[in-house]
């Protein structure tokens, strides 16, 4: 096999062990990966006064691939998201999550298999914000009441939500075009049009226009998301390709994740034209870091997917195959999915259930 240089971003947290262990994994699937280490997180503060040190992006940027651990994001304080940041910086306009049924993972159904596609550069998510009481607040307060748009409480912290033609465009154009490089038979857009009308009903008229050129190759219908999350809990089997703008897209991938057992396997990708970086979808669940305790399945599966993108189609196969056979086992599985799956056996460690899976790709 070719060998291939990925940017490896640690991360915080759980990130070091699940880290780790993809390193482990990726190694004893026969890839051959040179990883170029790059920090990020809150622990870059003190040495380069910000948790996405400039150093990390060139990386990234030199290399075209990386895969990332989970980092921690402070709620309400502290800095923005790492994690928004690099999307940003890099132009990685999608966010890919498939979702599939592991058995043996505790899902609540047995075959689900479908994917989201989310735009990850603008929407709530672009960062455009105002502190309550600030300047900008105030200016923006005034001009909406004086535009006769309505009124905002004075007391009122405020984001705004851009949508985009050109986004939305790129986004759904992704959708279809992964749709049949991939066999998929449907392209669902989620929405809230009947009520924010210029910017989600903006994404639905272009969602609708950029799918009269896949007539007759992939079909396409669209669901406001409320409704969405309804049919999916109810019957995931009727959703192949769904894309969504950023937020929905956020929350829709974790509902989906609990369908199959948990963010704990659900791995992920955030893709641009020049780059794309890998990354677990969970979080970096500091209760639990350095105890060993965490599950790498969702970072393993996302080495997966990298190794797909770099061409390695053998060896990420390989991967997802030992997944499968040391879940469908059960002996060496995780507290999270011990969980899941209301087994009261006692739970392995990080370590263990690599040693397992490296088991599995060293028997084949």
């Amino acid at each position: 096999m070719a060998r291939h240089t990925v940017t490896l971003i640690p991360g915080d947290g759980i990130g070091l062990e699940t880290s780790a262990a993809m390193q482990r994994v990726v190694a004893a699937s026969g890839a051959d990966i040179e990883w170029e280490l790059a920090p990020a997180g809150a622990a870059c503060m003190e040495e380069h006064g910000t948790p996405l040190p400039e150093s990390t992006i060139e990386a990234v940027e030199r290399n075209k691939v990386a895969i990332k651990g989970p980092i921690t994001t402070p709620v309400g304080t502290g800095f923005r998201s790492v994690n928004v940041a690099l999307r940003k910086t890099l132009d990685l306009y999608v966010c890919l999550r498939p979702v599939l049924s592991i058995p043996g993972a505790g899902g609540r159904y047995e075959d689900v298999d479908l994917v989201i596609v989310r735009e990850n550069s603008e929407d709530l998510y672009a960062g455009i914000e105002f502190e309550e009481g600030s300047e900008g607040a105030c200016k923006l307060i005034d001009f909406v009441e004086k535009s006769g748009a309505g009124s905002i409480r004075p007391d009122s912290g405020i984001s705004i939500k851009p949508i985009s033609v050109t986004a939305t465009r790129n986004i759904v154009e992704y959708a279809f075009e992964y749709a049949l490089k991939h066999g998929r038979k449907k392209v669902t857009a989620a929405h809230k049009a009947n009520i924010m009308k210029h910017s989600d009903g903006l994404f639905l008229r272009e969602a609708r226009e950029v799918a009269k050129r896949y007539e007759g190759k992939v079909a396409f219908d669209d669901k406001i998301i409320d409704a969405f999350c309804m049919s999916l809990v109810m019957d995931p089997s009727q959703f192949d390709v769904i894309v969504f703008p950023n937020l929905y897209g956020d929350i829709a991938s974790d509902l989906a994740a609990g369908l199959v057992g948990g963010l704990g396997i659900a791995p992920g990708a955030n893709i641009g034209r020049d780059c794309a970086v890998f990354e677990a979808v969970h979080g970096s669940a500091p209760d639990i870091a350095g105890k060993n305790l965490a599950n790498p399945t969702a970072e393993i599966l996302s080495a997966a997917m990298m190794l797909d993108h770099l061409g390695e189609l053998e060896a990420a196969e390989r991967i997802r195959r030992a997944v499968r056979s040391v879940y469908a086992r059960g002996e060496h599985l995780t507290a999270d999915i011990r969980r899941a799956t209301g087994s009261g056996a006692t739970a392995a460690s990080c370590t263990e259930f690599t040693d397992a899976l490296v088991a599995a790709l060293e028997a084949e």
